[in-house]
């Protein structure tokens, strides 16, 4: 399926690309989240007028990344949970918890900007999360997962 994306995808283009694409992709991800449209002939004059607002959108999203960014990685997350003798947790955290961890410190984030290449955090230490805010912007989270007394 042929689409023009209206913002820059991860791995696929950016603003005022026309890409090709699997359907399914375009069906559930790209054409419900406002990421695309078809590439019909209409659509793709109303994008060359549109062209100019996108354009400012887009900048406006990367500065308000770039602020989030700085606040991110200004604070250090503390969280005590349960673990046996030799460190290992009973649970563990994921993405959910650390974007909550993270809301609750005042910096808002949402689970699907956690990155956890490697699962859910099993053991006690310090760890280093990366935070996708933004196609072009990542940021570091400083985690430090301690035992409960």
């Amino acid at each position: 399926m042929k689409v023009i994306l209206l913002e820059k995808v991860t791995k696929l283009g950016g603003l005022g690309d026309t890409v090709i694409v699997k359907p399914g992709f375009a069906r559930n991800f790209l054409l419900p989240q406002g990421k695309a449209v078809p590439a019909t002939k209409t659509n793709v004059e109303q994008f060359e007028t549109r062209r100019a607002e996108l354009e400012k959108v887009a900048v406006a999203k990367l500065t308000a990344a770039q602020a989030r960014k700085a606040k991110i990685e200004e604070i250090e997350l503390t969280v005590a949970v349960k673990s046996g003798d030799e460190g290992k947790l009973f649970g563990s955290l994921g993405n959910r918890d650390i974007a909550e961890l993270a809301s609750e410190a005042g910096v808002e984030l949402v689970k699907a900007e956690v990155r956890l290449p490697t699962g859910p955090i099993r053991k006690v230490g310090e760890f280093d999360i990366t935070v996708q805010l933004h196609a072009e912007v990542s940021a570091t989270l400083k985690l430090l997962v301690v035992a409960e007394d």
